[in-house]
């Protein structure tokens, strides 16, 4: 545990072409410069994706963007996948709004807790985008994980052990937490809490899905720790005794610090992360200042 990265993984830029990349941290994340999104050729996309891949997280400062601009680059990725939440803006039902007034003063935010997007889907998204249209003076920065070093920071021993292995992913506990918390019925999971009766819709997502423990990258073949505190309530095959200690020592694992990276947001950022290769979670530390956000997801493969 607390262990470092030393010779495990290397996050330094690649010489691309088109592209400028400035790692952020030495474990995963990097600024991309030299872009203008909604202009950029394919040379410049193809880049960006081969640095997303590499550096798990990258993002790009001072894009004025709109929907339009945003829903047209994610598009770039691949299909939208499906959203577990939220409805979507009117003409861009894709985008979803992560805003939070000033005036709100719940404990808890859409997004907090370590966790990857919505893993107990069959496909889960493979990519997730967040666009910055209006940030705090300070807080509400965003931490990701590299669950790819995780997993290659593990013994020889528990690689072995883990292999073979998958996980239950719910969103039974994250909806429980909700439905405790009157103050988060205003959020997308409390709206989904406060129902008096869980719509079919939801009740298969509280049934989720079995995933491996360690998935591989469909296209870089890279092996990751697939994960969280958030979603992954047990172990198949194993009794939910048996299955907490392996989970929780997995989970502290892979969210050590050493493994992070932290992006203080500005206005007119767009970050990009691989959810088959880390873990994220946000902060509610800036009460008293609005937080307007909107985000898109990848559609994803079933994991292997």
């Amino acid at each position: 545990m607390f262990l470092h990265p030393t010779g495990k993984f290397d996050n330094s830029a690649r010489a691309y072409r088109h592209i400028e990349v400035k790692p952020l941290a030495a474990a995963m994340g990097a600024e991309v410069l030299g872009v203008r999104i909604g202009s950029e050729s394919d040379a410049q996309f193809a880049e960006i994706e081969d640095a997303l891949f590499r550096h798990k997280m990258i993002y790009f400062r001072g894009q004025q963007i709109g929907h339009a601009e945003h829903h047209a680059f994610s598009r770039r990725f691949g299909d939208f996948a499906e959203d577990a939440y939220t409805d979507g803006m009117p003409g861009f039902r894709e985008v979803q709004p992560l805003i939070k007034e000033a005036d709100d003063n719940s404990e808890h935010v859409f997004g907090s807790g370590w966790h990857t997007d919505s893993p107990f889907l069959p496909e889960p998204p493979a990519i997730t985008m967040l666009r910055s249209v209006q940030i705090p003076p300070f807080g509400g920065d965003t931490m990701w994980s590299n669950s790819a070093l995780a997993y290659a920071m593990l013994s020889d021993f528990m690689q072995w052990l883990v292999a073979g292995l998958k996980v239950h992913f719910s969103i039974r506990d994250v909806l429980a937490s909700a439905q405790v918390h009157a103050e988060q019925r205003d959020s997308p999971v409390g709206r989904l809490a406060a129902l008096k009766e869980l719509p079919p819709a939801v009740l298969t997502k509280v049934r989720g899905n079995m995933h491996p423990l360690v998935r591989t990258h469909a296209r870089s073949g890279e092996k990751a720790l697939y994960l969280d505190p958030s979603y992954a309530i047990g172990l198949e095959g194993f009794r939910d005794e048996e299955a907490a200690p392996l989970l929780k020592y997995l989970n502290d694992h892979l969210t050590q610090v050493a493994f992070t990276c932290r992006l203080r947001w500005e206005t007119g950022m767009l970050a990009l992360w691989d959810n088959r290769l880390c873990v994220h979670q946000a902060f509610n530390d800036y009460q008293g200042h609005r937080r307007e956000m909107y985000r898109t997801t990848i559609a994803g493969e079933v994991p292997r």
